[in-house]
Parts: structure tokens; C-alpha cells; sequence
């Protein structure tokens, strides 16, 4: 489904991300992996953009000019051969659908009559010991459960989950695989940035972290796209020690802008016990990790 009209301004930002988004791709992907034979030395690591072309079976040319982001149409055909030309995970192949114009509209309407969430608050704190938040499409906080409050001492309204990870520092040590959060979540908000092309806070947000973060400005330059909907989570908190979680995150239709976020303790760990300990002495008043 083609996607909705946009300005002239909004096209020539997709299409330079779309320029980005190929060339970082291509270069990641070898000649021995599409089954090509390297048979001479190359200066630069990845496929040739004839190569690619070859692979989606277009021309050269008009690759090329696919690739440098110029104003010409693309049939979803087309990007459905490139996307299989340069190995396109899934949320990467949705990902380059959207930059190339062919994304279905995001559901659009009015909010349910609750316009305070009354109903998804109440699913949020349904989830009772274990620590659920509900964000807004920049990864701000809506909604967080009181688990969700005693476990991380966050959860006022407007906190910024991708922010905080990477401007504070103390965040960032609460994670034994802070490498690995970080690369996921630059990814999901780059997806999430797809989502809704003509709204500019994407880029203002990110422009304000690729300015204050070496680590934010280096994982958004490789242009990866992921929708994490389930990870496994470490975190190291002061009092309680290790626990681990499986995050998982869902969306409602009723609420189709927000993401709903879920820490369940993963079994075979004493993780529900610690987290059950921490609420029980009130750890909401201790500093623990951000949610993201």
C-alpha cells in the first residue's frame, strides 16, 4: 500500500535516509555471501552497486540513482529485490519498504474515550510483581505500574528512556550487556522514526544525542533497524544484586502510538523473589536502573 503524500522536504529527508540506509547495508554484505566469486582484491568491503543491481535484476543506472536518493518511483516489487539482493532482515526490510514510499498509513484516529489511559492503567498495574510501563512513540513514559516505580525509581510522566540511557552514565553501569541495550535500542528507535515520517521530533531527538553522545552518534550512523519485541534484560541493581527479566514489549490497537512494556522474571531464577523483596521494603525511595 503506498504510503501517504508528503512535502517536498519530508521526501528529500526519507530519500538521503534511504541513500544511508543502502549503502551502509550493501557494505556489509559480501560477495561469498550471495554467491558471487571474489576473484580480485576491492578497496572497500561489501558489494559493488552493479552487483546489487544485478542480484534485484534492475539496471545499473537505475540503482544507482536509487541509491543516491534521487526523486524517481519505486514499485514494491522492486524493493522487495533489493531487500532480498542485500540479506534485509525483516524489520530492515520493512524498514527500507517505508523509506521507499510503500508503507501502509499507521492507524489514524481518535484516541479511546479514556483519554487518561484509565484502561490501559488498569492493564498496566495488572501485571502486578512484574514491573510493566507503557511509552509514547518517542519512548517516553505514559504510564508505569508501582512495581514498575519501586523497581526502577523512574516513572514520572514525560522521562525519556532512550535519553536518560544515554546521557546518564549511572544508567548505563546497571546493565552487564550495556553494548547490546544500547545497539537495540538506537535500532528500534530508527524504526520507530519510520513509523511516522513527517513528524520532526525524531530527528530533533536524535539530533540532540548525536551531539551529547559519541556512543548514540556512533550506533545511529550504521543505520540499523530492529523492533526488539522480546529481549532477555540483566540488570544489576544496588540492593538486590543480578536479576534477570524477559522484556517484552506489545502494542494495542486502542492505543496504536504507544508500546507497552513488560519485565517478566524469567524462571529458573530467584529474580520474582528479589524484586517481590524490593517491594516489600519500599525500594521505590533507592536509586535503581531507568526503564529501557
Amino acid at each position: 500500500m503506498q504510503a501517504t503524500a508528503s512535502t517536498p522536504e519530508s521526501g528529500l529527508l526519507r530519500r538521503t535516509k534511504l541513500r544511508h540506509f543502502l549503502r551502509t547495508r550493501r557494505a556489509q554484505v559480501t560477495p561469498e555471501q550471495v554467491g558471487l566469486v571474489h576473484v580480485e582484491r576491492r578497496r572497500t568491503p561489501g558489494l559493488r552497486r552493479e552487483e546489487v543491481a544485478a542480484l534485484a535484476g534492475v539496471g545499473v543506472s537505475w540503482y544507482t540513482w536509487l541509491e543516491q536518493g534521487r526523486d524517481i518511483n519505486v514499485s514494491e516489487g522492486v524493493v522487495n529485490a533489493v531487500s532480498d539482493a542485500l540479506m534485509l532482515k525483516g524489520y530492515e526490510r520493512e524498514y527500507l519498504y517505508r523509506l521507499a514510499g510503500h508503507n501502509p498509513p499507521w492507524p489514524r484516529g481518535s484516541r479511546p474515550r479514556d483519554a487518561n489511559g484509565v484502561r490501559m492503567r488498569a492493564l498496566v498495574e495488572g501485571w502486578s510483581v512484574n514491573p510493566a510501563y507503557l511509552t509514547d512513540r518517542y519512548g517516553r513514559i505514559e504510564i508505569a505500574s508501582n512495581s514498575a516505580r519501586s523497581l526502577f525509581h523512574v516513572g514520572l510522566r514525560g522521562d525519556n528512556c532512550l535519553v536518560k540511557f544515554f546521557t546518564d552514565p549511572t544508567v548505563r553501569v546497571k546493565y552487564p550487556d550495556m553494548d547490546t541495550v544500547a545497539r537495540g535500542l538506537v535500532a528500534h528507535f530508527r524504526a520507530q522514526a519510520a513509523r511516522f515520517p513527517e513528524d520532526p521530533e525524531f530527528d530533533r531527538i536524535a539530533g540532540r544525542l548525536h551531539e551529547h553522545s559519541p556512543l548514540f552518534a556512533d550506533l545511529w550512523d550504521c543505520h540499523e533497524v530492529d523492533n526488539p519485541y522480546q529481549r532477555v534484560r540483566r540488570i544489576t541493581h544496588p540492593q538486590a544484586g543480578l536479576m534477570v527479566f524477559d522484556r517484552v514489549t506489545m502494542r494495542s490497537p486502542a492505543f496504536p502510538e504507544s508500546l507497552l512494556t513488560v519485565y517478566i522474571a524469567q524462571p529458573r531464577t530467584d529474580t520474582a523473589e528479589r524484586v517481590r523483596g524490593l517491594l516489600h521494603s519500599h525500594a521505590r525511595a533507592l536509586l535503581s536502573p531507568s526503564l529501557v
